[in-house]
């Protein structure tokens, strides 16, 4: 009777053992990053009306949610008058490129959000991302779009996405921005997915590794398209 007992006990045991790895197996858990966090819960994005470089006119083409819509949106904080952090970073996406792109069968793009309203134009800011879409230009989704706004517009839209930047006086004409070295991941359905993290080393200039956002991309789209 007792042996009849334990034998019915292991067998529950190695039943229950089975379930539980099958789930493991079948419902793994959200993947380890390097640099990254992936929110366990999408963040929405308040409704917002910005511009792109997009087009040909020197107004750009209106961008609001909806062209977030169908693909992922990688997005980051720059302007072109600066001098190190925002041509790093766009120099060490188009040298990914083809890696980032290969990682899904969903088109991916990167808004560089200019935070330079005053300098920053359309026709300026158009030739500065069209530097980093050299050999793309035959791709039927440029990799590269600039997007700007006047203060009013753009401030509630970088705030809301969890970056920042400083504001210039009135009648500075010579200054720097300062801004969020960090890099927003936005999925198809234009909500957060995700923030890249810059790394902060002393006597480097903070922007996000792009080996270790590759490897965490591929990683989360794994775990999110599957």
């Amino acid at each position: 009777m007792m042996l009849r007992v334990l034998l019915a006990a292991l067998l529950a045991a190695v039943l229950v053992g089975g379930v539980w790895s099958y789930q493991r197996i079948a419902n793994p858990g959200p993947p380890e990053l390097e640099t990254s966090l992936l929110y366990q819960t999408q963040r929405s994005i308040d409704p917002f009306s910005l511009h792109s470089t997009a087009g040909d006119n020197e107004r750009g083409q209106a961008v609001t949610n909806d062209d977030l819509l169908g693909q992922w949106t990688v997005i980051f904080t720059g302007y072109t008058f600066c001098p190190d952090i925002c041509p790093t970073t766009m120099a060490q996406l188009q040298q990914s490129w083809g890696d980032i792109a290969a990682a899904t069968d969903t088109p991916v793009q990167v808004w560089m959000v200019s935070v330079d309203p005053q300098r920053d134009d359309i026709p300026r800011l158009r030739n500065y991302v069209g530097f980093f879409n050299r050999g793309f230009e035959d791709a039927e989704r440029l990799p590269f779009v600039g997007i700007r706004g006047e203060h009013k517009d753009l401030f509630p839209f970088v705030r809301n996405i969890g970056l920042m930047y400083s504001i210039p006086d009135e009648d500075e004409t010579n200054y720097l921005v300062n801004h969020s070295a960090a890099i927003i991941l936005i999925n198809p359905q234009g909500h957060q997915q995700a923030v890249f993290r810059a790394s902060h080393e002393p006597g480097m200039i903070p922007t996000v590794n792009p080996q270790l956002m590759l490897r965490d991309f591929t990683r989360m789209l794994r775990y999110l398209e599957r």
